[in-house]
């Protein structure tokens, strides 16, 4: 019983496969589709390239500059004061130009929208 009802199910499993072979047409645009579907992970992997690279150089130039910050105002009030205080102003603004690249390095994350005809 159980040897008939096997081969029943494997015969009905072929005949369904013999009904659904694709059509040149279909094979074509699976082609067509696979192709598309690799063109936008290439795409991906292009702009999370681009983001990683962006993170790390505004992670080094953010370190840098908040670091001669720290080291600036170490020097306050002391014999290089002067030197202290011109530390800090450029410290600063280093830091900002880093912290401007970390967060603008996640617009390449963004996909590019496409217009849709009407």
């Amino acid at each position: 019983m159980r040897s008939f009802l096997f081969t029943a199910l494997l015969c009905s499993f072929f005949f369904s496969l013999k009904a659904q072979q694709a059509t040149p047409d279909q094979i074509d645009s699976l082609k067509n589709q696979i192709l598309k579907l690799s063109l936008e992970v290439d795409d991906i992997n292009l702009r999370l390239d681009k983001t990683q690279r962006r993170f790390k150089m505004g992670m080094v130039i953010s370190t840098v500059g908040y670091s001669t910050v720290i080291a600036g105002g170490q020097m306050l009030g002391r014999d290089n004061d002067g030197l202290g205080q011109a530390l800090l102003y450029v410290g600063g603004t280093i830091g900002v130009i880093g912290t401007y690249y970390l967060v603008d390095s996640f617009r390449h994350l963004r996909a590019k929208r496409k217009k849709r005809s009407p």
